[in-house]
């Protein structure tokens, strides 16, 4: 009887040695955890702490799924001497795509009147005719008192708001506004593309 008492007190304490995970070991590896870490979403930066309806569906969409990208900002509007960009900003945003930057449009009618249509309209003209694909929001107001909060942030980065339709801002990967072109800078001009990809170069 003695026997089987010293052999029970023996499978215990093996089943207790067992349970009793060491502290080390339960942490997570190392490169576990930076695995994690690496897929951690970059943190949202307030210029892009902002909602607005996405054009096509007025689904609202909020600008932080883009932090940790570069950001080509451009009020765009269907008839104007400038809306040919279209074109040269849709090649820009599919070129650059996979490197990180993302060009995102603000179809306006604050300039000449020239984007009088309502959403399904312009959605329906940028992807017909110039195969937009990028991402495009409602139309809004993008200069004057009753600028979206994004412009606002814009114009107190650079002390600049649009002068016309096609005006662009360039916003780094933490949310810094780097710089501004006006209507006349095309998408494909050495100036811009040099200052996107100086952008998509630099580490977070």
């Amino acid at each position: 009887m003695k026997h089987h008492k010293s052999f029970l007190v023996t499978i215990l304490g093996s089943i207790l040695a067992l349970c009793s995970v060491p502290a080390a070991m339960a942490q997570t590896p190392p490169a576990v955890a930076a695995a994690t870490t690496a897929a951690a979403p970059a943190a949202c930066p307030a210029i892009l702490k902002h909602d607005f309806p996405r054009l096509q569906d007025d689904a609202p969409q909020n600008l932080c799924q883009y932090a940790g990208k570069v950001l080509l900002v451009v009020n765009t509007a269907s008839y104007c001497g400038f809306t040919r960009q279209y074109e040269g900003l849709e090649a820009l945003h599919a070129k650059y795509l996979d490197k990180g930057l993302v060009v995102l449009g603000f179809p306006s009618n604050q300039f000449g009147k020239q984007e009088p249509g309502n959403s399904k309209e312009i959605a329906d003209f940028c992807f017909n005719t110039y195969g937009v694909k990028f991402p495009m929001f409602a139309k809004t107001d993008v200069r004057g008192d009753a600028r979206n909060a994004l412009y606002a942030d814009l114009l107190k980065a650079t002390k600049v708001e649009p002068k016309w339709n096609f005006n662009k801002y360039l916003v780094d990967r933490k949310g810094n506004v780097v710089s501004y072109y006006p209507s006349d800078v095309e998408p494909d001009s050495t100036k811009l593309v040099s200052a996107i990809e100086k952008a998509l170069n630099q580490k977070m």
